[in-house]
């Protein structure tokens, strides 16, 4: 953000509205990828259920971090789009390995001594909520003062957005359903995850946005000729 930079009331909320409208139509549309790989992949070769949906996992944070800079790069001109994208693609994928490694084997969690199992499934619930947002500021942190926030920002956005997720579609899916009706309940709680995740973001983001314009309005001014 340029020093000295400052948005009015009015264009934080139009920012967060366009925020919140291009992050839940790209990620809403990135989470057709996965539903519908895992689809594919269990009528033609279920064997290559985990393989199709890490690679459609990495083509659903690309078109998440395509409609996350989309927005940014009107406010951080100088960020890198392609870097935004390609770090949100990698770290999508690997929270779909980490969440797909964790279902593999249910049944073996409970064999495990407690301990284990509690140091394991925090281990792995921190890397996969904040696999996406450390990705995102390794490049948002040559932008914007404090970004260090973002990361827990986004970490508390997917927690929220995964649990709305699942309490949309595990009361709805049932043994025996039908695969399409499966699809659809997936495909609809997706869009309801994705709604809730970019209200949380887009909150985190305009709040960052804010503190860095009031340290850079109340920084003293630089002195000309100080070496």
């Amino acid at each position: 953000m340029p020093r000295g930079e400052s948005l009015p009331a009015r264009a934080y909320s139009r920012l967060l509205l366009t925020w919140v409208a291009w992050v839940s139509a790209g990620e809403a549309v990135g989470f057709l990828a996965p539903a519908l790989a895992q689809v594919a992949a269990t009528l033609l070769n279920p064997s290559m259920v985990t393989a199709a949906l890490v690679a459609a996992g990495a083509a659903e944070g690309a078109l998440l971090g395509w409609s996350q800079a989309h927005v940014l790069t009107r406010r951080l001109p100088a960020l890198s789009a392609a870097r935004w994208i390609a770090g949100t693609a990698v770290a999508a994928a690997i929270a779909w390995f980490i969440g797909l490694l964790l279902w593999s084997d249910p049944e073996a969690w409970p064999a495990w001594p407690l301990g284990a199992q509690i140091a394991v499934g925090a281990l792995a619930a921190a890397v996969l909520l904040c696999s996406i947002g450390f990705a995102q500021w390794l490049e948002l942190r040559r932008h914007l003062a404090g970004s260090g926030w973002w990361v827990a920002g986004t970490a508390a956005a997917w927690c929220v957005g995964l649990s709305v997720f699942f309490a949309v579609a595990t009361p709805l899916w049932q043994p025996g359903q039908a695969l399409w009706l499966t699809l659809v309940i997936g495909v609809c709680a997706g869009a309801l995850m994705a709604v809730s995740m970019a209200v949380v973001t887009g909150l985190v983001l305009v709040r960052m946005l804010r503190a860095a314009s009031r340290r850079a309005t109340s920084a003293p001014p630089a002195r000309y000729g100080a070496v």
